[in-house]
């Protein structure tokens, strides 16, 4: 039995920028041309431009002069829905099942728009804890204030960032999110369906044959913005516990750019700062590292960490966030209980070669464990099914066929 797959029309925030939701849109749109699912993709660039490349359409869209910078490379264009018209017109033709989004950018905001308009069922994913950005950047702003009057603003930043966030989220009709944790809070706040959509990494990409140090400092690897939500001021702190812990032999590779960068540079002295890293230079970068450390308690799922883990690196992270669902403590790396336990935990994978290299062969395991791209959007387009209007799900897919790749 032939089984058509249903037509998805993805608005991500990011498509070529350097990050966890342009990346994993990527992988989306790579997954549906593949498999020859109709995928219509919506982002925005440089320029307008619309190409086709077998069952995949993609329509970018440029941003003005009417815009703020989000952080770094992200904008958010005030005027974006000037091309409603034009995606609408495109839309119509394509005549999609489900548009998803990925957040309330200036993309998502004109993708559940048109979703509205048309009458489609509309679908978004979680991908970036807002709040708990605002949180950390008022935080950050008000440095030079009194840390009680700091910490209240800051907070009350976070919990109203939330509420505005969390009313956006009602909207769609279902709703995903990269953790456990994240699937229960929203499903509780918006009353609607939300659903598990976990990441994947590609271990040929990331992995150990890349290595080519044999020796030399143990090098501590951090990978992503250089931005307050990312906690890397942190970076400097375990610079200096390690050193009052006796610890001398050790460097920090730092990959990425942002707004924090200068004051890394200014206050640490064990560093290297590489900048952002692509292709083979970053899967060298990753395989070179001994260990990685990731103090982001912000990130929903942090993909760099297990980019490390495939490439053979134990992580230690924070207890907060999606990271600490992807390391099994104290076998492919640890979870800290709090900041002031990761120096002794990474003095730990520094001094006992044994301990290290058994958790480096954990690390790559582990990544092998982590279910695929295909396994993940193929549960994502079988959660679109239930959600479609009864006659275009009979009309476009059959759910149940055993041959078709929804089912594997």
């Amino acid at each position: 039995m032939t089984v058509e797959a249903l037509r998805v029309a993805l608005f991500p925030d990011t498509f070529l920028e350097i990050d966890g939701v342009a990346n994993t849109s990527r992988h989306f749109a790579e997954f549906a041309k593949e498999h020859g699912f109709s995928f219509l993709l919506v982002h925005a660039g440089p320029c307008d431009e619309i190409a086709v490349d077998g069952s995949l359409t993609r329509v970018q869209l440029r941003r003005g002069r009417v815009k703020f910078p989000v952080d770094g490379h992200h904008e958010f264009d005030l005027l974006f829905l000037r091309h409603y018209k034009r995606v609408m017109a495109i839309l119509r033709e394509f005549r999609p099942d489900v548009i998803h989004i990925t957040g309330p950018s200036d993309v998502g905001i004109l993708g559940a728009l048109c979703a509205h308009k048309l009458g489609v069922t509309l679908a978004a994913s979680w991908q970036t804890n807002i709040h708990e950005f605002a949180g950390r950047r008022v935080s950050k702003l008000l440095s030079s204030w009194p840390n009680s009057v700091s910490n209240k603003l800051a907070a009350s930043a976070e919990s109203g960032s939330f509420l505005v966030t969390a009313r956006f989220y009602k909207i769609p009709r279902l709703l995903f999110a990269p953790n456990h944790e994240l699937v229960e809070l929203l499903a509780k706040t918006t009353g609607k369906p939300c659903f598990l959509m976990s990441h994947s990494v590609n271990i040929e990409t990331f992995n150990p044959a890349f290595r080519e140090r044999s020796g030399g400092p143990f090098r501590i690897g951090y990978v992503g913005r250089l931005t307050a939500e990312k906690n890397v001021r942190f970076l400097a702190k375990l610079e200096r516990d390690l050193l009052a812990a006796g610890n001398r032999d050790f460097c920090i590779a730092i990959i990425g750019e942002g707004s924090e960068e200068k004051w890394l540079r200014e206050n640490m002295q064990h560093a290297e700062f590489a900048g952002w890293l692509t292709g083979e230079n970053l899967s060298r970068a990753f395989a070179n590292m001994d260990a990685f450390v990731f103090p982001s308690e912000t990130d929903t799922f942090g993909l760099v960490v297990l980019e490390a883990l495939a490439s053979g690196v134990p992580a230690v992270v924070s207890p907060r966030g999606g990271p600490k669902y992807t390391i099994e403590h104290g076998k492919s790396g640890y979870v800290a209980k709090d900041f002031d336990e990761f120096a002794p935990l990474m003095a730990t994978l520094m001094t006992q070669p044994l301990l290290h290299d058994s958790m480096r062969l954990a690390a790559r395991e582990r990544a092998f464990s982590i279910g695929s791209w295909d396994n993940i959007f193929a549960g994502m387009y079988k959660a679109y099914g239930r959600y479609v209007p009864p006659a275009i799900q009979a009309k476009n897919i059959s759910l149940d066929d055993s041959k078709t790749i929804l089912n594997a």
